[in-house]
């Protein structure tokens, strides 16, 4: 099923968005001091061209440990994210998600759009993984936060 969902996204808008983060991703090489956004771009690209079955996850969530991405310069990366490329591609993923809202069969397109959408406003601290993994992360981190008594990220 996730097969024919990702060939079914590819052909039906998801070419141009995995593209359209490609194309930041090259900009943000291009500026040498952009290489990290650049990096991301590019993994969150080969997201937008296939999503199904896989999913953004805070890594932290994930690892249970922080690092400088999900730091206060992670907030500041992504505060200056927002305003060069994110607002764009975010801007770009509710004009698709809008577009497919208007059909029946679009709507579980449209609202993956809405996601990558988020994931565009702030993507620095994030990972794309299986969907099974980021369930098992979920799933270790309430447990965790059951046992200790407190919420854990």
């Amino acid at each position: 099923m996730r097969a024919i969902g990702n060939f079914l996204w590819f052909i039906l808008g998801g070419f141009f968005m995995g593209l359209g983060w490609w194309i930041v991703s090259l900009l943000a090489f291009v500026t040498i001091v952009g290489a990290p956004w650049g990096r991301a771009c590019f993994v969150i690209g080969k997201f937008a061209f296939f999503p199904f079955g896989h999913e953004a996850i805070d890594r932290k969530a994930l690892t249970g440990q922080g690092d400088i991405g999900t730091s206060p310069f992670g907030t500041v990366g992504n505060i200056i994210w927002f305003l060069l490329a994110g607002i764009w591609l975010a801007i770009g993923h509710v004009i698709s998600a809008v577009a497919l809202f208007l059909t029946i069969i679009g709507i579980p397109f449209g609202l993956q759009h809405l996601k990558l959408a988020g994931l565009a406003l702030a993507p620095i601290g994030k990972t794309i993984v299986p969907k099974e993994t980021a369930w098992a992360a979920q799933r270790h981190n309430a447990q965790r936060g059951v046992s200790t008594g407190r919420k854990v990220a």
